[in-house]
């Protein structure tokens, strides 16, 4: 084109976030620059116009960087077109780039006399115009991320779109086949207005028959070429929603299946819309380089797929999915029992090891056994920082045993010693079994370097509007307390200045923490053999004026508490949950100290569980 309308004013506020809403069916947020992975998009671009579709999102980048800071990439103008606010109008008229309502533009600085309009990046699942001043095909590589098909046709049924294909692309023959409403609709006979059918850009100058009619003769002889768009004019046919054999619903996020540091698993849906069986199978892929300035990627995620439900241990199991490795499923027929599954998709916590915050990303490649369509739906995830506030509870099981056995003499009476005591043949100090499981709160935070057992936490906002987790109330904002929240165990000693004790060992599956709680005799707040106001129990003498030593009226305690950290188990949830939830065996060893330094021990054990509630790393100690 060598004559263009300047830009307006309005047209230079243009927003390809919003723009994209009005095209495309979106989730929200997708213009959101997270971590993600990272795919090359190959396109040729023949001399003159060209309409490519991209499949991968390159927004990280303005086109000026993309495509003008390159002198040997040839193209000079990308355009965009937008839904029109007017009936759309006979081809090929319409897909003639103008600075109108209908297009916005990027012109490459120093061409012509025009300015760039208001197309600054490229996003993914949209069809662009591109204008080459090369006299030979280029080859234009655009890295971005991978996004999977996500949009519908516009009410007029007039689209500039393009097909998630595989690198051997069917024919139109052939990739319309399954969908032979559609395949009918584009070949109806002109109404007078305009004429149903594909349009492509083979090149050249932009005139009468570029873009030109594919006519249904030719379908078996063009291929639909991935990347590549058309301008598809179905009529009436305007509520299509066919791109393929198969569709990949239900997924937690636009930009694919994020995990980030805390999820542990994503559901999506597969389904046939095809009138035969179809087999989908599913690659896993790595990543390629994260450009300069964005996330380094770290390696594949360790992605598993839930398996069968076992009614033994009511735990699902786990598959891996290897670099490379594959699935598949068999659906029904549309309309059948079968003809969608539920995926549930999840990654081994435990094999992330990482440092906290490391990227891993991969591809998941849907195909099928029809060989008609590719969608790449990105999968990522973070390692899991096991930083934060931690609660859960311990569940007593067992408590040692401490029964003697005593000689008894023909008649079963019991044996006196020569000094008139009983004689003691044996004591059973194995576990056993209680009647009824003790539950205890555990309050533990883990700031990466110290492991901390609490009797009370406060989580709520500060005074400077930041989230915190503190020792003490007077940490918060005072307007502010009725969204904070106290959270504490009756089982451990309270004092004014919330006491804190600190584990030994290593916070993580597969090692032991232990710690030890000492309960002072005189406690008359928490020690259990007090009470203040009972003369046996008051640790004073008869006169209630003279405090008795340890061991008379009460004891001393020291409660000496291990946490065995268990690796995850093989079953799905356990491999998935590894980052959120710990669980293991609770052991603890309460000793009794009496008068001179006597004392007596008592042991119990049982299982517990710890869930992390909030990820601030540091602990305010007031």
């Amino acid at each position: 084109m060598s004559n263009h309308k300047p830009e307006t004013a309005a047209r230079k506020s243009f927003n390809p976030c919003g723009l994209f809403v009005v095209v495309f069916v979106v989730v929200a947020g997708f213009c959101h620059s997270g971590r993600a992975q990272w795919l090359t998009q190959t396109f040729t671009v023949r001399p003159g116009w060209s309409a490519v579709y991209l499949n991968v999102d390159a927004s990280y980048q303005v086109l000026d960087q993309l495509v003008g800071s390159n002198p040997a990439n040839p193209i000079v103008e990308i355009w965009y077109w937008q839904t029109p606010s007017t009936p759309a109008q006979i081809l090929p008229f319409q897909s003639q780039p103008m600075a109108s309502a209908d297009w916005v533009s990027w012109v490459r600085a120093g061409y012509t006399n025009t300015p760039s309009g208001a197309l600054s990046q490229l996003t993914a699942n949209a069809a662009y115009l591109v204008h080459s001043t090369a006299t030979t095909n280029y080859t234009w590589q655009v890295k971005g991320k991978p996004i999977p098909p996500n949009y519908s046709w516009t009410s007029s049924g007039l689209n500039f779109i393009g097909f998630p294909t595989p690198a051997a692309a069917p024919n139109f023959t052939a990739f319309l086949a399954p969908a032979p409403s559609l395949a009918a609709a584009l070949q109806l006979p002109s109404n007078g207005q305009r004429a149903p059918g594909i349009y492509r850009y083979p090149g050249g100058a932009l005139g009468a028959n570029n873009p030109s009619l594919l006519p249904s003769l030719f379908w078996s002889s063009t291929a639909v070429t991935r990347g590549q768009a058309f301008w598809v004019d179905a009529g009436t046919a305007y509520n299509n929603n066919y791109f393929g054999p198969f569709q990949v619903t239900g997924l937690s996020s636009y930009s694919g299946l994020a995990l980030g540091d805390s999820g542990s698993q994503s559901t999506f849906t597969l389904r046939n819309v095809t009138s035969s069986n179809l087999t989908v199978t599913v690659r896993l892929l790595a990543s390629e380089a994260a450009p300069a300035g964005q996330t380094a990627v770290f390696g594949v995620p360790p992605v598993l797929l839930r398996g069968a439900l076992s009614m033994s241990n009511l735990s699902y199991a786990a598959k891996s999915l290897a670099l490379n490795g594959t699935t598949n499923w068999t659906l029904a027929p549309q309309g059948q029992a079968g003809s969608q599954i539920t995926v549930v998709l999840g990654v081994n916590r435990s094999a992330m090891t990482a440092a906290p915050g490391t990227l891993y990303a991969g591809i998941l490649r849907f195909t099928d056994s029809l060989n008609l369509s590719q969608l790449d739906v990105p999968v990522s995830a973070q390692s899991a920082p096991l930083t934060g506030l931690w609660v859960g509870k311990a569940s007593v099981t067992q408590v040692r045993n401490y029964l003697k056995t005593y000689q008894v003499d023909l008649t079963n009476n019991p044996v006196v010693s020569s000094n008139g005591n009983y004689i003691v043949t044996g004591i059973n100090t194995n576990l056993g079994a209680v009647a009824q499981p003790f539950l205890l709160r555990l309050i533990v935070h883990n700031d990466g370097t110290n492991v901390i057992l609490l009797q009370q936490v406060f989580y709520g906002m500060s005074p400077g509007s930041n989230l915190v987790v503190a020792t003490q109330e007077s940490a918060l904002d005072p307007q502010q307390l009725g969204t904070a929240r106290r959270i504490s165990s009756a089982d451990f000693p309270w004092t004014t200045t919330n006491q804190i004790w600190r584990f030994s060992g290593v916070f993580g599956a597969g090692h032991v923490l232990t710690v030890t709680v000492p309960l002072a005799y005189d406690d008359h707040a928490s020690n259990p053999f007090l009470h203040t106001y009972h003369p046996d129990h008051d640790n004073l003498d008869a006169i209630f004026q003279n405090k008795l030593p340890v061991g008379y009226e009460s004891y001393d305690i020291s409660r000496a508490i291990t946490l065995n950290l268990s690796p995850a188990g093989n079953d799905f949830s356990s491999l998935t949950a590894a980052g959120q939830s710990l669980t293991g065996t609770y052991l603890e060893t309460i000793t009794v100290f009496g008068v001179g330094g006597a004392s007596r021990t008592f042991n119990v054990t049982g299982g517990f569980t710890l869930n992390r509630i909030s990820p601030i790393a540091s602990l305010t100690v007031l």
